[in-house]
């Protein structure tokens, strides 16, 4: 027996095979294309995520060398809330507007005048900001109205990929969260919100649990991925969330450092916290959730800095070159809102900051600049954790960046905590194939999935530098506390 995982991440879709005793047995990676033709657009081509899923499920399948008859179900993740806008014959009726994508200024401003912002976070666990879901529907009305009156179908990515396999439509409860239309005690859309954002009931499904099964796999869809008709699909997960479950998290105060495209930090609480610094989600594990924090760009922002400045350089090459740096890149601090930013200052209009710089600064001192930058980010979520006398009790680190060991030797050090690195770690595709597999009986208890975690290295923090980093960290906070009324004006 094999359960299939598909991750739709911002660069790239996942795939993978997994046998139920712990063992990934295939995995295939193909690049996807984040799109931003004007500043803080986030887009993506959604055909292009089901392009990669027809190419790359056979792929996985022949690298297994298994019949696709064996794979008992399949579930997808992916980044949320995504919204893919579907017309009545499920037809993309536009390009994606990603979670991180921040051009609904105007109307964040409009729905928060329209509302009580602190009834709509004790109702939906979620302030108004760029990820509301209502605040681009409003762009749209505004600037696409053709879009919205030909869409019959609103759902996020890996909803698009379910779709795409079984013909149903659903929602998946943490796109339903994070969208901001669901009230959190009713479990419920909100009528209000919906009204307030000109959405219509109909162009949103019911809503599931990650491990339920919506469908099965068409005649069509497996003719088009290699999948064997009839294969059960699960609603699937959002990517943080399933990555967090698949990295181990599972106690209360169990913490996930993602060092990915974009920079998310995760804690596992046993009850419900709402703080409109933060996200919360539910967790795959029925009862539990996940308060959550997501940097617009983390990894992006990287290979933003080696694209414009280093193109003939390779990661290994800039990271050997700033590790000769000194802790604080001799006084450069950078803010690394390039994308505005999410959690926890939720503001759309922030950009990307360098202050400091001098003429002995290198480009080795920038870019470990930029590293501390993101870990800075990471630091300020770790501050309102505590606020909430959430103290992690046991801290991991995940995603491409972790192969990276400077950038897990600074994130530790600013952060002040030992991190173990999850070896070889398929991320979401991981999670949300182990949730495919609790919806057919495969597995049995949620606790399973540790037979599929090993840890490969565990970063020490250098202390010394830690207490370094406080000092900067404030710097840090008091350049973005200065600037950000300047910002919209750069902005216009």
């Amino acid at each position: 027996m094999y359960l299939m995982g598909i991750d739709v991440g911002t660069t790239a879709t996942k795939i993978i095979l997994i046998d139920v005793e712990g063992h990934v047995v295939a995995s295939v990676e193909l690049p996807s294309t984040l799109l931003s033709q004007h500043a803080a657009w986030a887009e993506e081509d959604a055909n292009q995520w089901w392009a990669n899923v027809c190419s790359g499920v056979p792929e996985c399948i022949r690298q297994a060398g298994i019949h696709a008859t064996q794979i008992a179900a399949v579930g997808a993740s992916g980044m949320v809330p995504t919204i893919v806008l579907l017309d009545q014959d499920g037809n993309v009726l536009r390009n994606s507007i990603q979670q991180n994508d921040a051009r609904a200024v105007e109307e964040i401003e409009y729905l928060r005048s329209q509302t009580d912002a602190a009834d709509i976070l004790r109702r939906t666990g979620s302030a108004i900001t760029q990820q509301t879901i209502g605040t681009k529907i409003l762009w749209l009305r505004r600037h696409e109205p053709w879009v919205l009156e030909k869409a019959a179908h609103l759902m996020g990515s890996y909803e698009f990929i379910a779709h795409r396999l079984t013909g149903a439509f659903h929602i998946e409860r943490n796109w339903a969260l994070e969208s901001g239309y669901f009230d959190l005690y009713k479990e419920d859309w909100d009528d209000e919100i919906l009204k307030l954002s000109t959405i219509d009931r109909s162009l949103l499904a019911s809503v599931h649990w990650p491990s339920e099964v919506i469908g099965k796999v068409t005649p069509e869809a497996a003719a088009l991925t290699g999948l064997a008709a009839g294969t059960p699909v699960v609603a699937g997960s959002a990517d943080h969330i399933a990555s967090s479950f698949s990295s181990g998290l599972k106690d209360q105060g169990d913490l996930l450092v993602k060092l990915g495209g974009a920079g998310d930090i995760m804690i596992s609480l046993d009850s419900i916290l709402v703080d409109e610094r933060l996200f919360l989600d539910y967790h795959d594990i029925p009862g539990k959730y996940i308060a959550s924090g997501c940097m617009a760009s983390s990894g992006s922002l990287i290979k933003w800095f080696r694209n414009q400045f280093a193109p003939q350089a390779t990661y290994a090459e800039l990271d050997a070159a700033a590790e000769s740096v000194p802790a604080g890149s001799d006084g450069l601090v950078l803010l690394p809102y390039f994308l505005g930013e999410k959690t926890p200052i939720q503001d759309p209009q922030a950009r990307g900051t360098l202050v400091g710089l001098t003429l002995t600064h290198t480009q080795a001192h920038v870019y470990r600049a930029v590293l501390e930058g993101i870990s800075y980010g990471f630091l300020h979520h770790l501050q309102v954790f505590a606020e909430h006398g959430m103290t992690p009790t046991h801290a991991r680190c995940a995603n491409g960046g972790a192969r990276s060991k400077l950038w897990k030797q600074v994130t530790a050090d600013v952060l002040g905590i030992r991190l173990e690195q999850v070896a070889d770690h398929p991320g979401s595709a991981l999670g949300s194939a182990f949730c495919a597999g609790m919806g057919v009986g495969a597995f049995t208890r949620w606790d399973e999935i540790e037979r599929y975690i090993k840890i490969s290295t565990i970063t020490q923090p250098n202390l010394e530098n830690h207490a370094r980093y406080l000092g900067l960290f404030g710097l840090y906070r008091e350049i973005y506390e200065a600037l950000k009324d300047k910002f919209p004006r750069l902005a216009k």
